[in-house]
């Protein structure tokens, strides 16, 4: 029996700066042995330069932290492993040229030479079974679909045996049933006297798993709170310091006429023929885990993948999309879920950002004008609610939802008819959550076409004017209005029963 009243590691008065950048003015913080503490708040809250103190990625400026009654220094990341404390990064660490095993025992000075390979594969495999791999240890990672590398990036961090593992976000790409095989970990983990600090913008998560949690807000750590005692309505208060009324905006009164039709549209990840109408001004969400068909769906409608078969008309127009630029020609805009590979240019200003798809607009002649391009920008930014003087930042300093505001506003100035959405709001916290909400609510109003990938079933039922489900490849039902519930659309989702009648 852990005896949770044990204070593994005590924080006091911690504090980093960037420059004239105060990114966390002062944290305490308590871990105990055997309890999971959730840390939450909104992106630029101070949690995740705190997360990065603890892990030796950064040095504090001020404080001190004490584990196990001793003051230390956490200075490298060298140090931080240790002291006993290891991370599960966002960001995957995972090497792709590199087996399972490989990965596992990476940064174990001589583990492959001294070890050899027959023992490398038997303590891998043992290894990848605690997070539910069953997966020949000899496979290369980069050939495992990202739910499996982020699992092999739980694997290798527990492997370590630390007291104290931290972890990043974890379950921000996953599917739900992945999202339960990481929760079954950090359970197992804190059964065993391990202390978890869990960071999330996943608030459902905080009541699945967690025991206390500490909110970050405005660079100042508030008092850790047990959960038992908290609601999601008061989680959310403590986080935003104010009370969020309505997350998800009211669904349109009415919705204008047909504007696009595909008809037996057929693309890798799909696994038969899909036909379905869109309507000026709808929102349309596509419901679905991870390898469902709805990621699939969007990038070959996108031209991002090429697609099999089938026809799709525009406003009554036939289209051949074969490339993002096809789409775009014929008013079609596609929003990528990994906005860190493909949907910014993190080392340059939001300005260029914000105006790179429609430099037709701003060069007139071939030239680069420099009042447009602000115009242009300002206009942008305004429409998804970015500070405007953030324009002149890079948009690598920026919170995790400014940059999903980033990646979203940019499309907007080629003025699409449609446009389609992988993961709106994957790694956003609550408050950046809502004004993408407000924002894709107010561009239908004014006559665009939303079509959204999710995998988050509030996210889907709040937004969506209709709603079509996906399990493997395959549409499952279709919804209208309020039609669709929690209940049928994790049945959709997850084990449908495919009788006559029911999937289209």
């Amino acid at each position: 029996m852990v005896d949770q009243e044990v204070v593994r590691l005590d924080a006091r008065g911690v504090s980093k700066a960037f420059g004239q950048v105060v990114a966390l003015e002062s944290a305490d913080f308590d871990l105990r042995a055997g309890e999971v503490m959730a840390l939450v708040g909104e992106n630029g809250a101070g949690k995740s330069t705190f997360v990065k103190i603890l892990c030796g990625i950064h040095r504090k400026d001020s404080g001190r932290i004490v584990l196990d009654g001793r003051e230390v220094s956490l200075g490298t990341t060298a140090r931080a492993e240790r002291a006993g404390i290891a991370v599960v990064q966002q960001e995957l660490s995972v090497v792709p040229t590199l087996s399972l095993a490989e990965n596992l025992f990476l940064g174990q000075p001589g583990a492959r030479f001294v070890m050899g390979r027959k023992w490398l594969r038997r303590h891998a495999k043992l290894e990848l079974e605690k997070v539910g791999l069953d997966i020949d240890p000899e496979v290369l990672a980069g050939n495992l679909p990202l739910a499996e590398r982020q699992m092999l990036e739980i694997a290798r961090v527990i492997s370590r045996n630390s007291k104290i593992v931290v972890f990043d976000e974890p379950t921000a790409a996953l599917s739900d049933d992945d999202i339960q095989r990481v929760h079954e970990v950090v359970k197992r983990l804190a059964a065993e006297g391990r202390s978890v600090a869990y960071v999330t913008h996943r608030l459902g998560e905080v009541f699945e798993i967690a025991d206390r949690v500490t909110v970050f807000r405005d660079g100042l750590s508030q008092a850790p709170v047990a959960v038992e005692s908290l609601d999601t309505d008061e989680l959310i208060t403590r986080m935003l310091g104010r009370q969020l009324n309505q997350m998800f905006p009211p669904k349109a009164k009415t919705i204008a006429g047909p504007i696009m039709k595909a008809d037996e549209f057929e693309t890798a990840g799909l696994a038969e023929a899909l036909s379905f109408e869109l309507r000026k001004g709808e929102i349309l969400g596509l419901a679905g885990a991870l390898g469902s068909g709805t990621s699939s769906l969007l990038r070959g409608l996108s031209g991002t993948q090429a697609p099999l078969g089938g026809r799709v008309t525009i406003e009554a127009e036939e289209t051949d999309i074969h490339s993002p630029a096809d789409a775009l020609a014929v008013g079609m805009a596609y929003c990528s879920d990994d906005r860190k590979f493909d949907g910014f240019f993190g080392t340059r200003r939001v300005t260029e950002n914000l105006t790179a798809p429609a430099l037709r607009r701003i060069m007139p002649g071939g030239f680069l004008s420099r009042r447009r391009e602000r115009q242009l920008a300002s206009s942008l930014a305004a429409m998804v609610s970015v500070d405007q003087s953030r324009l002149r930042h890079r948009v690598n300093t920026l919170s995790g939802g400014n940059q999903q505001k980033v990646t979203l506003g940019k499309w907007l100035g080629s003025e699409p008819k449609i446009l389609l959405i992988n993961e709106p709001t994957r790694g956003v916290d609550v408050g950046a959550r809502a004004e993408i909400y407000r924002t894709l609510r107010s561009l239908a109003d004014e006559g665009l076409t939303v079509v959204f990938a999710s995998s988050d079933m509030n996210e889907v039922l709040g937004l969506s004017d209709s709603i079509i489900s996906f399990f493997r490849g395959r549409v499952v039902n279709r919804y209208g209005g309020e039609e669709a519930t929690p209940e049928l659309l994790t049945r959709d989702i997850s084990n449908p029963t495919l009788e006559a009648g029911v999937a289209p």
